[in-house]
């Protein structure tokens, strides 16, 4: 049975990160009239939709008591202000890495970006053995090399990328690359280091969720205000939303279990 679960739970995860590329990609390049939507209110939008089905579950497993929800609530995140503010770190972190996925979407090819992207087991794997002083295994290694090498042969100009390359320019190739690479690394370290959390304390995988939501929605408003303030005065906060922008969120935080910091280790380790 476990087995069986094991193999669902990747099944999904599977369905839901490339569901959510390729989603993510089309409306970042989909021409149509009016602004397009923010990716920086995309962001806060998704974490605070995440806040709210981590505290469903919570609700439900807490058999459905208000009460026990609020004591719940109150105990685990009021009342633990230093054990809370632990996950301030990983959450300015994700929040960052998620700007920056839609950055590199806007600017690679769905493909691309999602072979390079796996690059974040190699990061996550080095942060495992440095902070967490794991050992992989030879296969485990070897596994590590053949991605690498799979990757630089992804990123080795073809004659097909050349007749593209009018389409998208060079600097626009290096500006998606620099962002995938700059999520692969943080991604590592922000997985690694709420694993480490997660070690050192009892509390469930849902209240840290809420933490890192609450601290993803701070940091997400602020790079609204920094970056798109002045878009979002003009013609406001969901600006350019529509059914494919609305779908591309739900998948972000169709899975709270799907959390970059909590699943970046999840392929290697599996």
């Amino acid at each position: 049975m476990s087995a069986n679960l094991k193999y669902l739970s990747l099944g999904i995860l599977v369905f839901q990160t490339t569901s959510l590329v390729l989603t993510m990609r089309y409306s970042r390049t989909l021409k149509e009239e009016g602004p397009r939507y923010l990716s920086s209110t995309a962001v806060v939008v998704a974490e605070l939709l995440k806040i709210m089905a981590c505290v469903l579950l919570v609700y439900k497993d807490s058999k459905c008591s208000l009460r026990a929800l609020n004591r719940i609530l109150h105990d685990e995140i009021l009342n633990k202000p230093m054990e809370t503010l632990k996950l301030a770190i990983p959450s300015g972190i994700y929040t960052l890495q998620n700007n920056l996925l839609y950055v590199a979407l806007s600017n690679l090819d769905a493909a691309t970006y999602q072979v390079t992207y796996q690059l974040k087991i190699l990061t996550t794997a080095l942060f495992s053995v440095s902070m967490l002083s794991k050992k992989l295994g030879v296969y485990q290694w070897l596994s590590l090399v053949i991605l690498m090498t799979g990757v630089a042969f992804v990123q080795w100009p073809s004659d097909s990328q050349e007749l593209d390359s009018k389409e998208l320019s060079a600097g626009s190739q290096l500006v998606g690359l620099m962002a995938v690479l700059t999520a692969c690394f943080s991604s590592g370290f922000a997985g690694v280091y709420f694993e480490k959390i997660l070690k050192e304390t009892k509390q469930s995988v849902w209240i840290r969720n809420i933490q890192l939501g609450f601290f993803g929605s701070i940091f997400g408003l602020m790079g609204v205000y920094i970056y798109d303030g002045e878009l979002v005065s003009k013609n406001g906060f969901f600006q350019g939303y529509n059914q494919l922008t609305w779908i591309v969120v739900i998948l972000q935080c169709l899975f709270p279990w799907s959390h970059p910091c909590n699943n970046s280790y999840f392929p290697i380790w599996l």
